[in-house]
């Protein structure tokens, strides 16, 4: 494996791990497949961030090539698709080469979604988690347990009101939560930045979690990790206990679950689709477009409850 895609293909894992529940035997497939790949480019002298199509389909000729079966093979170029998708999401490559790449297609599946009454469940479920008022006055409330639990509310208010992706959530600077502004600046790739607003919920929120981060910590969202922050594994690990206690099923629930929502609420009720773009901080808006069944279903209702001719 090329040194310099190590901590991409970690990253990648990691998602996999914390918002997919892969277990060992898919994550040491996806490995192994992630491997052969980059051995390829390695091969054609190919750095990660200079992968274009043309690459992508020289590698596709080149697994033909060595006599794959095809459902290996197909197994090898999703991974490798949904590599250069992470990558993509997160800000980590400029632009998803793999996408016009022929080869085994079932269809772009829709992004899970939660409703709007699921969220406002969860986010119930969290403030009563971190009300002081619920703890049981026999048993004393639990310092850990009270910070932890205003925490997920702030991450939760947070993640639906701007949208963020986990990576950007997460490492928030502590400054973020001092700002008096209704916004919050978000520095991605390449030191793109791009303003997102809070709502009131958020912003009462992190007014509430942050007498617990110190004053001289770097973080919102500080922790005992590599990075010194909040690790995503951790949150998504949090956020399916959140989501039990609310009574979802946890495998629908992901950070990515909820920045879905984000998108898809706002579309739902009226936004255009080149702002929605813009929060969500898509260099390219066919990436937004996979919400456009949102848009679908709204136009429909639309054209049903307002053409002349539908009650004729």
């Amino acid at each position: 494996m090329s040194a310099t895609a190590a901590p991409e293909v970690a990253g990648y894992l990691d998602m996999l791990a914390a918002e997919r529940g892969a277990g060992p035997n898919t994550l040491g497939a996806y490995r192994r497949d992630l491997d052969d790949y980059l051995a390829y480019l390695d091969r054609a002298g190919t750095a990660l961030d200079a992968v274009d199509t043309g690459t992508l389909r020289a590698f596709v000729a080149d697994l033909d090539t060595r006599g794959l079966k095809a459902s290996t093979a197909a197994r090898r170029l999703s991974c490798v698709r949904g590599f250069h998708r992470f990558l993509y999401a997160e800000g980590l490559a400029e632009a998803d080469p793999s996408s016009p790449v022929a080869g085994p297609r079932r269809g772009r599946a829709l992004p899970k979604v939660l409703s709007v009454a699921e969220v406002d469940r969860l986010l119930a479920a969290a403030h009563a988690a971190a009300d002081p008022a619920a703890a049981d006055p026999a048993a004393g409330a639990e310092p850990g347990a009270a910070r932890r639990a205003r925490r997920m509310v702030c991450l939760l208010e947070l993640l639906y009101a701007t949208g963020l992706r986990v990576s950007e959530l997460v490492s928030l600077p502590r400054a973020a939560g001092t700002a008096r502004e209704r916004f919050l600046l978000v520095r991605g790739k390449g030191g793109r930045e791009r303003l997102v607003p809070l709502t009131e919920a958020a912003r009462a929120a992190v007014a509430a979690h942050l007498p617990a981060v110190p004053e001289d910590a770097a973080w919102l969202f500080p922790a005992d990790s590599e990075s010194g922050h909040l690790t995503r594994q951790a949150f998504a690990r949090d956020l399916k206990a959140a989501a039990a206690a609310a009574g979802l099923r946890a495998d629908r629930v992901s950070p990515h679950v909820l920045r879905h929502a984000f998108a898809s609420h706002l579309l739902q009720n009226g936004a255009d689709l080149r702002i929605v773009q813009e929060l969500l901080g898509h260099a390219d808006i066919a990436t937004t477009q996979i919400y456009t069944h949102v848009l679908d279903e709204r136009l429909k209702a639309m054209v049903r409850d307002l053409h002349p001719l539908m009650d004729a």
